[in-house]
């Protein structure tokens, strides 16, 4: 009985805490309004809303969608929009979220799209561009340097990015097979501290 009530309050709980649908929308819609330079550049403004600011999810939970974004095919902005919108409140929520993550960017690629011909050879429109470079490149690099902290990159364990890294740049290796080998070599350690547990 006791068990049975503090489930149920545990629910309330969570009920009460879920962002109302319009929220998702706005979070997202601020997102995608104001990332430059794809959906990488997007993870920073993410986890500052999403896990820093609102405090929906923790940034162990924020991780852990950012891994399977990163593995399911498609947009990533859109994946991390869905998986995010749908943990927090189903299928309302991951269309909530996509809808408020793509529709200015929409907008903009639309625009740039019909002027695009235009533009191209304007001197201001290409310095805009020239001066969101390096700012694109500070947003993506921010969040590796988060992510290897949170994933418990340590001395012992940081030859496994540095040893990917290098087979996918030097040697043209497809990241395909780097995230077959890693999944499957997750797999088996697992396994084998599963039965390590198990014989102790």
């Amino acid at each position: 009985m006791r068990i049975h009530l503090v489930n149920k309050y545990y629910f309330c709980r969570q009920i009460q805490d879920m962002p109302r649908l319009r929220e998702l929308f706005w979070s997202f819609f601020k997102i995608g309004t104001f990332t430059i330079g794809g959906g990488y550049a997007m993870i920073p403004l993410m986890e500052q809303e999403l896990v820093n600011r609102r405090q929906w999810i923790d940034r162990e939970a924020f991780m852990d969608i950012l891994a399977v974004s990163q593995a399911m095919p498609g947009i990533f902005a859109v994946n991390m929009a869905t998986n995010v919108g749908y943990r927090l409140r189903g299928f309302r929520g991951s269309l909530a979220a996509i809808i408020g993550n793509i529709a200015i960017p929409i907008v903009i690629i639309l625009c740039i799209a019909t002027c695009f011909r235009f533009l191209k050879d304007n001197d201001v429109f290409e310095a805009i561009f020239k001066g969101i470079r390096p700012a694109v490149v500070a947003l993506i690099a921010a969040p590796v340097f988060n992510m290897a902290k949170t994933a418990g990159i340590r001395w012992r364990n940081c030859w496994v990015p540095i040893v990917a890294a290098g087979l996918i740049y030097l040697l043209g290796i497809s990241p395909i097979w780097i995230i077959l080998v890693t999944l499957a070599a997750g797999i088996i350690y697992g396994h084998y501290k599963e039965q390590r547990k198990e014989g102790v």
